[in-house]
This record gives C-alpha cells, sequence and structure tokens, in this order.
C-alpha cells in the first residue's frame, strides 16, 4: 500500500522492485494534480492484475489517505498491509527482510529502521531524534527504535482499531505506533538503507509538520499519564 501525493515520478522509478515481491499493489492517491494522477492511472494500467488505484477525492494528509489503503485492504480480505512510501528514500531490498520475519511473527508490527546516509539533511536527523525521546517517554520503553520511517508491516485487525485516534498527517507514522504499543502490540525492527537523492522531494514539510508532530507528543504525553501503571509494570517484566 504506497501513499501518493506528487510523488508519481519517484514511484514509477521503483513500482518495478514493488511488482517483483508477487504481492497486489495499492496505489492510494492522496489529491494529487492532474499530471500525477494520469501518471498514477497509467501505472495501474500496466499491470491491471496487481496494481488496484484508489483516488482520494482531496487532499486530506499522508495519515489519511494510508488510513484509507488499510481499511480497503482489510475490507479486500488481507490480513497484513506493507506500508511504503512513493518518495524512493527506502531501498525496496529491505521488503522481502521484514516479509520474512512478518511471517514468522503475524501479530507484531514489523518496521523499518532507517540507516542513513552522509546525504541526510542534519535538520530532519535532529527532529528525528527528538521525537524518538518523546515516543520513549510516551511509552515508556525504548521498544521504537524509529517511529518516522514510512516501511512497515501492519497486522491489519489489530491496527484498524486505532486509526480513527491516530493524526491524518505526518503524525500518523509516529501516532499509530504509540497507540499500538499502549495495546501492547509487539514491534520489530529491520535495519534499512536511506537515500536522499539530489533533486529529490519530500511531503513533509518542517515546520507545520514538526509543529503538528509536537503536538501530538503533548496530546500523548498526558495520554501515557492516564496509562503509567500499566506501562511501567510491563517494562519490568
Amino acid at each position: 500500500m504506497v501513499p501518493v501525493y506528487e510523488h508519481h515520478e519517484p514511484l514509477a522509478r521503483q513500482m518495478p522492485a514493488l511488482l517483483a515481491l508477487g504481492l497486489p499493489v495499492l496505489l492510494v492517491d492522496d489529491g494529487s494534480s492532474g499530471s500525477c494522477r494520469a501518471s498514477l492511472g497509467a501505472l495501474a494500467d500496466l499491470a491491471p492484475a496487481s496494481v488496484r488505484l484508489l483516488v482520494r477525492a482531496g487532499n486530506g494528509g499522508k495519515g489519511a489517505a494510508v488510513k484509507d489503503g488499510l481499511r480497503l485492504a482489510f475490507d479486500l480480505g488481507f490480513t497484513h498491509a506493507v506500508q511504503v512510501d512513493a518518495d524512493g528514500q527506502h531501498d525496496p531490498a529491505a521488503i522481502p527482510v521484514l516479509l520474512e520475519l512478518s511471517r514468522r511473527e503475524p501479530l507484531a508490527v514489523v518496521c523499518a529502521n532507517p540507516m542513513f546516509g552522509p546525504d541526510a539533511p542534519k535538520a530532519r536527523r535532529r527532529w528525528r531524534r527528538l521525537t524518538n525521546f518523546w515516543m520513549a517517554v510516551n511509552t515508556v520503553s525504548m521498544g521504537i527504535a524509529d517511529g518516522m520511517c514510512g516501511l512497515r508491516i501492519y497486522p491489519l485487525a489489530a491496527t484498524l482499531v486505532h486509526l480513527s485516534a491516530a493524526g491524518d498527517r505526518m503524525d500518523f507514522d509516529p501516532e499509530i505506533l504509540v497507540r499500538l504499543v499502549w495495546a501492547g502490540a509487539s514491534l520489530r525492527f529491520v535495519p534499512c538503507a536511506v537515500r536522499y537523492p539530489v533533486g529529490g522531494s519530500s511531503g513533509f514539510r518542517i515546520f507545520e509538520d514538526n509543529l503538528r508532530i509536537s503536538w501530538m507528543h503533548t496530546r500523548l504525553f498526558f495520554g501515557m499519564l492516564v496509562r503509567f501503571p500499566v506501562l511501567v509494570s510491563r517494562a519490568w517484566r
């Protein structure tokens, strides 16, 4: 399942690797422009037996697109869904490793743990460390190695229960993991190389999304206080 907003060019480059996995691919167009929408339609037409396109009426944010994709996957009868970002930053070679771990531990949420190279923006890395710190605080654990990486596998039945409570934009990826940890889910992490190609673009807006994520951590902190005795008890087991 790939949420897409104006990233049709990098997506087209990684589609062969996604199709080579032998799994159905669900593209969720989050209100992209006409050129992107046409490109996504062409990608779906190239492999109609393997690719399905879900078009959202307007841009609601990454989280909203992921939620729609996960719900549709569940309605179609799937037990798990692989979330892959469309910007091409994650090494697709990590996906089979995530899949194998998910097959061995089907109840776990299996996530990529990004391994950054020298091309990674320093500001992005600093903000990432900060959000991972607050995720540790809000789960009273060190169980979330990275909460921002958009490459992960969800067990759908356990995840859908918490979708409505999680944010609709870039706050979705970290918040859903915290809420799943609160619910007692197991998380597993697999190293994954991350690249930032020259001329590449990201849907992450430094000021707006970091402000939204900061507010998310504030809300989650008070939610953690309510759950603190249970979370501490788990941490000591």
